[in-house]
């Protein structure tokens, strides 16, 4: 898969929120540039040790509708960015991109475990990788990072709107019965609505979109064998 250089990542914490600030104009939050049927959603995760400067990084290729897992890719990678909540990015892109790049198909749209415009600076990991991959790309996060919502209803599919500076910036979302909602925000190339619709649409009765569910097994999953190999 084609991957589009927009930047460097061995920047300072300056220079990395202006990137931000100068990335977010390019972003794309309508739906004109998603397929009307999608066929190929991909899922990315990350996993390291708190301690760790090494990341493991996987993308699973799944199906659509079927939810059946087509093709994985994975990498590694360290990085000496600090841990600054909202500069993430910085620290998982990397990893991310070079599994993304390993990829034989090109997915329709993609789904990450992070924020998408749901995020301080509007540009989280979602936004973020989206313009590098310049494919539709959601983000879909467990744990809000920015705005304000009001309760979700019970059922699955109940959403309410997340609210950061007066501007409906993602959606609270039920995806499973008495479990916590997760937090859907459009990326790059797609609009908040067809965002909600589609991570409900790739729930398979677990809280997270199967794509995010998958990317996370086959992540630890990778660095557990890589630390076998290591020691």
């Amino acid at each position: 898969m084609k991957i589009h250089h927009l930047h460097r990542f061995d920047v300072n914490y300056r220079e990395a929120v202006q990137i931000q600030e100068n990335l977010r104009d390019k972003l794309i939050i309508c739906d004109r540039h998603i397929p009307r049927r999608p066929a190929i959603i991909a899922g990315a995760d990350i996993s390291y040790g708190k301690e760790s400067d090494l990341f493991f990084a996987a993308v699973v290729l799944l199906s659509y509708p079927s939810l059946e897992v087509i093709e994985e890719a994975y990498a590694g990678e360290r990085s000496s960015f600090p841990y600054i909540p909202g500069l993430l990015s910085f620290r998982e892109g990397p990893p991310l991109l070079k599994a993304f790049a390993k990829l034989r198909r090109v997915p329709d749209i993609a789904i990450f475990d992070g924020q998408g415009i749901a995020h301080p600076r509007g540009i989280g990991l979602a936004s973020h990788m989206g313009l590098f991959l310049d494919i539709p790309s959601i983000g879909c996060a467990k744990t809000r990072l920015c705005g304000s919502y009001n309760p979700v209803g019970e059922r699955v599919g109940s959403y309410a709107d997340l609210v950061g500076d007066d501007l409906v910036i993602g959606a609270v979302v039920r995806t499973k019965e008495r479990v916590k909602p997760v937090f859907v925000s459009p990326g790059h190339k797609i609009g908040l609505k067809r965002a909600v619709d589609m991570a409900l649409s790739c729930c398979a009765g677990y809280k997270l979109p199967e794509p995010i569910r998958q990317a996370h097994l086959a992540v630890n999953r990778f660095r557990r064998e890589q630390s076998l190999i290591d020691s």
